[in-house]
């Protein structure tokens, strides 16, 4: 595996004199002050009153809470001012995050808690009976307990001797000595877990330097996009605690000067519409979801976008066809990007300069390498399919306690293996195919399911679409697609005869279900896991 030196990135960081994240917003305060860092409804934080806070909770976190460097916390919120507060008062306390979705079930948080050994926990006041439910069985000692007002109308006390109400524990900090990070570059910053679509959820161990360098990476792209540091205005929709919105939305944007404008329940979206229409917001991050959601709002074309400079899409595929639709409704761009839980995420991107190539997300970023190769481990010919591998500064160090299946997911020489299909053509764009465990066989022949739900969105009367394979008796495996609609009078069959104008034979789905709505996780993508294990159950039964 390349060492950090060889990478651009890394000397750019030597140059900043960077060797944590919270470096980041020191930097930033002595550029933007007084400036908004991130604001929640009617409440904003400057980068000045952000690192006070930060620094406070630090205190706290070390000489109250008794806290080492080293040591894991859970922070388990939506995006609130809360959280940024939480985030850079862990990084200052030398402490090793474990991002944690609000909306888990207690069997999810249990194991989330009890792999990482988190030893302090910050959570919304309604979820302590779900973190007392579990505690027992993890090393949680502390909850540091928050409510969604709490700016608004903040709480002091506590009725359980280890329980510190939030606003509290800044009170607490405020009056305690300074304390020292005591963590480095190469020490590591988040216990980010996977979605567990592949199995167990795992730990990746992300680094100070592996986030850093992301960020880096990530600007670079925005250079060429025609921001003002400083004076932006970024709609930050996704959780933060998801790996892209935390290295995008709060990490990046600290760095960049720019204003994050918090939205807490992204699928309130009568609320986000007023936010849209009440900002002067020129930056938007979203999900191909997402996107559709608000093309569908009725108060949609009533929202400015004349200010609007950059839209990112990451998270999950962007579909063709609804990036279409935003151009054609705002006039700008959706510029789609690809990573992993375990590249902090950002691999591929986009820009303004970089040539439209329908169907390829982008180049990669800067010190950035791909590969593709096939089931034997030999590099495939550039436009010819395979798995997708990585290096680049940004990959992590491996996963928390899981030396195995670390072993797993490196090749020898140090190459992530990201169980992607991806192709690369010969100027290094690249289309990403689809994972591995969803294509399906039909009749001999590989078909990937973002090609099936491509094409079936090409149909206006279509609002989403999965595909998934199901046992058939003639060919292996058939294509069964759910769809929700537009057009409450589209039927099936028009749905099929749509399909024959633009898949060859043995791509054309065979089953079509149509529902309300599909599933979907806390970030807003579709779960084909889920209609793929629920057709699987149906054929068994």
């Amino acid at each position: 595996m390349s060492t950090p030196a060889q990478y651009a990135v890394g000397t750019q960081l030597d140059e900043l004199g960077h060797t944590t994240l919270f470096d980041i917003l020191d930097s930033a305060c002595a550029r933007y002050a007084d400036r908004p860092a991130f604001s929640c409804g009617t409440d904003t934080l400057t980068f000045n009153q952000l690192r006070g806070r930060a620094d406070a909770f630090a205190r706290y976190l070390r000489q109250h809470a008794q806290l080492d460097p080293g040591d894991r916390i859970a922070i388990q919120l939506p995006n609130l001012l809360q959280y940024t507060i939480a985030i850079f008062g862990a990084l200052r306390a030398g402490l090793v995050i474990v991002n944690t979705n609000p909306q888990y079930t207690a069997y999810e948080t249990r194991h989330q808690f009890s792999d990482s050994g988190a030893k302090a926990v910050v959570v919304l006041d309604k979820l302590v009976p779900l973190v007392r439910k579990i505690q027992g069985s993890t090393d949680i000692e502390t909850l540091i307990v928050t409510s969604m007002d709490d700016f608004a109308n903040p709480q002091y006390d506590s009725s359980e001797a280890d329980e510190m109400r939030f606003m509290q524990a800044l009170r607490l900090g405020d009056e305690l000595p300074a304390v020292e990070t005591g963590r480095g570059v190469d020490d590591i910053a988040l216990l980010q877990y996977t979605g567990g679509t592949t199995g167990v959820s795992k730990g990746a161990m992300l680094t100070h330097r592996n986030i850093l360098c992301n960020v880096l990476q990530a600007v670079s792209i925005l250079k060429e996009g025609d921001v003002d540091y400083g004076n932006e205005v970024r709609i930050s929709p996704l959780p933060l605690y998801h790996i892209f919105a935390f290295t995008a939305n709060c990490i990046a944007s600290v760095f960049t000067g720019f204003h994050s404008v918090l939205i807490t329940n992204p699928r309130d979206l009568d609320g986000l519409i007023n936010d849209l229409k009440r900002l002067p917001f020129t930056l938007l991050t979203g999900i191909n979801s997402l996107f559709v959601s608000l093309m569908n709002h009725p108060e949609f074309d009533n929202i400015d976008f004349s200010r609007l400079k950059w839209v990112n899409s990451g998270g999950a595929p962007l579909n063709t066809e609804i990036a279409k639709r935003w151009e054609a409704r705002t006039g700008s761009v959706i510029r789609e990007g690809y990573g992993l839980t375990e590249t902090s995420p950002v691999v591929v991107a986009s820009t303004s300069k970089t040539p439209y190539k329908e169907g390829f997300i982008g180049l990669p970023v800067i010190d950035t390498f791909l590969k593709t190769v096939d089931d034997d481990g030999v590099e495939t010919p550039r436009g010819e399919p395979g798995e997708l591998l990585i290096r680049g500064p940004q990959v992590m160090q491996g996963y928390w306690h899981r030396p195995d299946e670390t072993a797993a997911t490196f090749t020898e020489d140090g190459w992530l293996k990201t169980g992607d299909v991806g192709l690369i053509d010969n100027q290094g764009f690249l289309k990403l195919v689809d994972r591995k465990k969803d294509m399906i066989l039909v009749s001999g022949f590989n078909v990937y399911p973002n090609e099936i739900e491509d094409a079936v969105m090409c149909h206006p009367g279509i609002r989403e679409c999965v595909a998934v394979g199901v046992l058939d008796e003639r060919t292996g495996e058939a294509i069964r697609i759910y769809v929700s609609l537009n057009d409450a009078g589209l039927t099936s069959e028009a749905i099929i005869a749509h399909c024959r104008e633009h898949l060859t034979g043995y791509k054309i789905p065979k089953h079509v279900e149509i529902r309300d709505d599909l599933p979907k996780s806390t970030v807003g993508k579709l779960l084909r896991r889920v209609l793929r294990d629920e057709a699987r159950g149906e054929a068994k039964a």
